[in-house]
């Protein structure tokens, strides 16, 4: 046997694997082949998106103690690499699962890299194949890793949740739980874990939940949420599993007989005493309460959370939260202590489990320039005007400019008309009564929509009984409307609308929590309904935040505030209920509607790959994509013509982010494959499919073959001409009419053309013929 002439696959089978079993590591239970770790990143130009399957990771082999405990990384290459030519990209997925041994071989031998030598060992050595470390060695030294005490085995230990469906976590989940579960076999009693909105914080929270309650360290646990939607979400979907033990509070009142708790903190607490009902219970009640989006204020001396957590201070308290950033008036840090893990929305983005965006940006003259009312001028309700500068602030706060509104409703249906009319979409707005004016707006833009359909657009705010009655149906990926909901503060967080494809921004937001929040509403992907990206359409330069370089960043110490500062956010105005902040007694707003607005800039920027804004067409970017695998035109002609399959090449494009049926949609779907990458890439005039057939049969290419082998070849060229290259390649084109009325596809190949050497050279010959190179300009 010549090693030099397996595949990988063959050396993974016949060596690597059969290595490994041979040192212990049962097949079935602790050696998984081929684990995807990340899909990698989506890549969106336009209105067009594809995932960039060259950034996508997946190990090899991933080694495990017990199913859900990961603790080696073997990456596997075929016999004309060395033996740690696969090193560095296992090293790479060692950091991602965060375990200290790693592999490579390429079935000679194994290299290994140990993140815990011991004394007088190296890191990185090499050894035969039947030496490879059996289970127990390896679990030894990750446990002495992550620092994991014999006494704590059993906790750590304890088995995922899997439902009917076998859903696992994905890997930062998995890290995420066992993180929080190592930290309290430790016995740590407060624990941060910071993840991006739409990474799952909820199913991670149950599985941490669970895990603690099935090995007895937890009996009875609280999950604290401040909106309503999240704990009756939270009830039926991710926290299910726990049924008949699990309630939500109701009546004010604390049920011993369950052993989960779902409560809304205002359910349990208030400003007087009475309503403190927490108390009711002793302080040893709860074993673990754990605080969705803690950034909210649980963690200030004034909060209402704070004094929750105070009185079950005995308890394991897990704060949970999106929004590391730190404030004057929020400090999760300096309560909690630092995050065990942190999961962000770039490297969420990166590594293609959240919904990349991109960003349209609009100024209006008013909000950019200001606007000065002349001297005396009255308003609508006939009262004079203060004679000052208003500008951006100003606007739908103090200022209420309705050919503004007008302005803001047009835009946003001009953008959902020229894509999907149908787009789920939040408009962010200032107060409950611009709400309610965009709302009117967005009517009068929509037209004949919203005759058609009266839920077409909907405000969703606390004081609306229709709004929030419709809350489900829009957040329902299968139902149509509402699709448009005006909001204010109501669906800024915990509303989990998978399918939201547009973000309106018309708010004047200050703080990066409340930003990151309302972006959250459109990072979920949602592959069965085409969901791959969000945008987001910017009004008020909110989106400057993108440019502030903690956006991502880590989290900033900042102390608890002393006794003069006030409480953020304000409590609710119905301790049951969900609503919006009050707007504020005593503001006088001022209604102008003779007063223009118009659009003085817009400009449209992407996600780029390096995690920051950039502004570039589909066309610039798949331009750049192609440079890079073929740098001229020439190159690009001879690889096109020397491949045997056209497909090599378009799925070669594909792994760099360029789907051509999407660069079709903006260029022409009368345009073949060749024709579109000639013409983006190097500027050459294009051909349609139908012009390069006529020019074939013009040229009466068919004499040397025989009657029936011409009919079948100018059928193939009408294929070409109505569907494109992949259709000829593809041997099932046979089974298609007119060929089918020709014979069976074994006829064709072997009577027609004389077997299937002949066949495929007269599909070759053919492509050669539509592609000729004096077709080329």
């Amino acid at each position: 046997m010549n090693k030099k002439e397996l595949s990988e696959i063959d050396i993974c089978d016949l060596f690597i694997t059969p290595a490994i079993k041979g040192a212990g590591w049962d097949q079935m239970r602790q050696i998984r082949r081929e684990v995807t770790l990340t899909p990698g990143p989506i890549i969106v130009r336009g209105n067009m998106s594809s995932r960039n399957k060259k950034k996508e990771k997946f190990a090899d082999y991933v080694l495990y103690w017990e199913p859900d405990v990961p603790v080696a990384v073997v990456e596997a290459k075929d016999n004309k690499h060395t033996v740690s030519h696969g090193m560095q990209q296992a090293l790479g997925y060692s950091g991602i699962l965060q375990v200290p041994s790693t592999f490579s071989s390429n079935g000679d031998a194994f290299a290994s890299h140990n993140k815990e030598p011991g004394a007088g060992e190296d890191i990185e050595t090499q050894f035969p194949l039947d030496k490879f470390p059996p289970p127990q060695t390896l679990w030894q030294r990750y446990k002495t890793y992550r620092g994991i005490e014999d006494t704590s085995e059993e906790l750590v230990l304890q088995p995922y949740h899997l439902d009917s469906s076998w859903k696992e976590p994905r890997y930062y989940q998995v890290e995420a739980i066992n993180r929080v579960v190592e930290a309290v076999a430790k016995g740590q009693k407060r624990v941060l874990l910071v993840m991006a909105t739409g990474t799952g914080k909820t199913y991670t929270t149950f599985q941490i939940i669970w895990r603690l309650w099935k090995a007895k360290a937890v009996k009875r646990a609280l999950f604290l949420v401040d909106r309503n939607i999240l704990a009756d979400q939270t009830l039926v979907n991710d926290f299910k599993p726990f049924g008949s033990v699990m309630a939500k509070v109701k009546n004010r009142k604390i049920d011993p007989a369950y052993e989960i708790h779902l409560a809304l903190y205002q359910a349990i607490t208030g400003p007087d005493e009475e309503d403190k009902i927490f108390k009711n219970v002793s302080p040893d009640f709860f074993d673990m309460i754990v605080i969705d989006e803690c950034h909210r204020g649980s963690a200030t001396e004034d909060s209402a959370w704070r004094e929750i957590l105070e009185y079950f201070s005995g308890a394991i308290q897990l704060g949970m939260t999106a929004t590391p950033k730190e404030t004057k008036y929020v400090s999760n840090i300096a309560y909690f202590g630092d995050p065990v893990y942190t999961y962000s929305l770039k490297r969420g983005i990166d590594d293609g489990f959240l919904a990349p965006y991109k960003v349209v940006r609009i100024d209006i003259d008013k909000d950019i320039y200001g606007w000065t009312p002349p001297p005396g001028m009255i308003d609508d309700l006939g009262q004079e005007i203060e004679g000052r500068t208003y500008n951006q602030k100003d606007m739908d706060r103090i200022l209420i400019l309705n050919q503004r509104t007008k302005l803001v409703a047009g835009r946003v249906m001009q953008l959902l008309n020229a894509t999907d009319p149908f787009a789920k979409t939040i408009i962010f707005c200032e107060d409950i009564d611009h709400a309610e004016r965009m709302r009117a707006a967005i009517v009068n833009a929509a037209g004949q929509l919203a005759i058609d359909n009266p839920k077409y657009v909907m405000r969703i705010t606390g004081d609306s009984v229709e709004g929030k009655a419709e809350l489900d149906n829009f957040i329902d990926p299968e139902s149509t409307f509402p699709v448009i909901a005006t909001t204010s503060d109501l669906l800024t967080t915990g509303v989990d609308a998978k399918t939201c494809k547009l973000i309106v921004l018309d708010k004047t937001i200050n703080s990066m929590t409340i930003f990151k929040q309302i972006i959250g509403r459109g990072t979920r992907i949602d592959e069965e309904y085409n969901k791959w990206f969000f945008t987001i359409m910017d009004f008020k330069k909110a989106t400057e935040l993108f440019r502030d370089p903690e956006f991502d960043g880590e989290p900033v110490i900042i102390f608890e505030p002393g006794d003069d500062d006030d409480p953020v956010p304000p409590d609710p105005e119905y301790p049951d209920d969900d609503s919006d902040d009050d707007e504020g007694e005593g503001v006088r707003k001022i209604y102008v509607s003779g007063v223009s607005a118009h659009i003085v800039a817009e400009r449209i920027e992407y996600y780029g790959p390096e995690g920051n804004l950039v502004t570039e067409s589909y066309r610039d970017f798949t331009r750049k994509q192609i440079h890079k695998e073929f740098a001229s035109l020439d190159e690009f002609l001879s690889t096109w013509n020397a491949s045997r399959k056209k497909q090599v090449i378009i799925e070669l494009l594909e792994e760099h982010g360029i789907v051509l049926d999407n660069l079709a949609e903006e260029i022409g779907k009368e345009y073949g494959d060749f024709d579109l990458i000639c013409h983006i890439a190097y500027d050459q005039p294009p051909l349609t499919r139908k012009e390069r057939t006529n020019n074939v049969k013009k040229r009466n290419y068919f004499t040397k073959y025989g009657e029936q082998a011409r009919a079948v070849l100018n059928a193939m060229l009408d294929k070409y001409a109505d569907e494109g290259i992949r259709t000829i390649e593809n041997a099932k084109v046979l089974k298609l009419k007119p060929f089918s009325d020709m014979g069976t596809p074994m006829e064709i190949i072997n009577q027609v053309f004389g077997g299937k050497t002949n066949y495929e050279n007269a599909i070759q010959e053919l492509e050669q013929e539509l592609f000729n190179l004096e077709q080329i300009a």
